[in-house]
């Protein structure tokens, strides 16, 4: 399953959900009640370096 970071704009508070794909995402902060609560949003955690990834690193057919 999924975990998803998100912080309230009332108080900053940073947390984060276990959710399914299917699951509504959370708007209600459970610090302040507030209806603040925004995704954040990241790189990707995987990087490709090195040769071989584009089509113009292979050899000719």
């Amino acid at each position: 399953m999924p975990t998803y970071h998100y912080r309230c704009k009332n108080c900053n508070y940073d947390f984060t959900e276990q959710q399914s794909f299917s699951d509504d995402p959370v708007t209600v902060c459970p610090k302040c009640g507030e209806e603040q609560v925004r995704k954040v949003f990241a790189a990707p955690s995987i990087e490709f370096k090195g040769s071989g990834f584009y089509r113009t690193d292979s050899g000719k057919h």
